[in-house]
């Protein structure tokens, strides 16, 4: 059986980690597999190659966590995330949908989806768009899951660096942290969510793109919030049996 996971976002969702700063992939002795033109291949980097600059992404580190919680599973990562791409470009109709949504029923043939990850907010900040960007992520994420019949699948959003406001050539991401409201509104809102924060992780020389270590430990914390709605749900279906149970005694007598 096989875990699928959607990465859909822009550059730091695809990684522009360095591959020479830290150690090599570690795909769980070929468990974690990535989908390549329709099959599942043992994963190797870059995992999403949208770009010639493409590295070390936060996939790895969330799939070998899963893999190490998940023994009886393998991990299949989708890679679907754009660079430089903004929300208003995943909206449903847009080419950036229309690929997630076939490339995830492509792997449902074989493979079940078990969570989304979201990194993106970088453009719409320097398009100041970033006040309504919690309705329109709900609205896109809406359609996505009715599009891939996966109505209760986690979505797991990510914070944007701090390291941002050290961007001279874009002084509109110092706006960040009302980006990250904006993420957090969402987590909140949206059934079966949660926010990852990027807190005082660094980032490459360009003050723009995650580091590769920063990268392995944002994709850590990603799994963590994922295991947060996990334990809800887990938590929620504890408590329907013991209410059922409960019933079923009263019924008795």
């Amino acid at each position: 059986m096989i875990h699928s996971i959607l990465l859909i976002g822009q550059s730091n969702m695809a990684g522009r980690g360095r591959c020479d700063e830290v150690a090599p992939i570690n795909n769980m002795d070929g468990r974690i597999k990535v989908l390549r033109n329709g099959r599942w291949l043992n994963a190797y980097r870059p995992i999403n190659p949208d770009r010639e600059m493409a590295g070390v992404c936060l996939a790895e580190s969330f799939a070998t966590e899963y893999a190490s919680a998940h023994g009886n599973v393998d991990i299949g990562l989708i890679p679907c995330a754009d660079g430089g791409t903004s929300l208003a470009q995943w909206q449903r109709g847009g080419l950036l949908f229309d690929n997630a949504v076939n490339m995830t029923k492509l792997a449902l043939r074989t493979s079940n989806l078990v969570a989304i990850l979201w990194h993106q907010g970088e453009a719409d900040l320097s398009e100041g768009r970033h006040h309504d960007y919690c309705e329109r992520l709900l609205s896109m994420m809406s359609a996505l899951r009715e599009e891939i019949g996966a109505p209760d699948v986690p979505i797991i959003v990510g914070g944007l660096g701090d390291f941002l406001k050290n961007l001279k050539e874009c002084p509109s991401l110092k706006g960040y942290p009302l980006l990250n409201a904006q993420l957090k509104s969402f987590a909140g809102r949206a059934p079966r969510a949660a926010y990852a924060s990027a807190e005082g992780l660094p980032s490459n020389p360009d003050n723009l793109h995650f580091s590769a270590s920063a990268l392995l430990e944002l994709g850590g914390r990603y799994y963590r919030a994922f295991e947060t709605v996990e334990d809800k749900r887990r938590t929620f279906e504890d408590k329907s049996d013991m209410d059922a149970a409960i019933r079923s005694k009263m019924e008795l007598l």
